[in-house]
């Protein structure tokens, strides 16, 4: 089983082992491992223009009425109740 940082240096997809034969587990913990190291490196994956107005947009808005809008707990609540 593949295990810690080892799992993604040199890791070639075409290797005899298959993703789906991984537990949820192993492969919930690559994901996250994948993610924290693109996270790591975020100017490798620059905004968009399309994003860059979006987040200007959300700025100027929270700049003009200071909602900082609801706790996250709240909306998770609201959620559930809807399922």
């Amino acid at each position: 089983m593949l295990t810690g940082q080892m799992a993604l240096i040199g890791y070639d997809l075409s290797m005899d082992i298959s993703l789906k034969n991984l537990p949820v587990e192993e492969r919930l913990r690559l994901v996250e491992e994948l993610w924290d190291s693109i996270a790591q490196d975020q100017a490798a994956l620059p905004l968009s223009p399309e994003q860059a107005v979006e987040l200007d947009r959300r700025l100027y808005t929270f700049e003009l009425d200071h909602d900082l809008g609801r706790p996250a707990k709240d909306v998770l609540t609201d959620i559930r109740k809807r399922l």
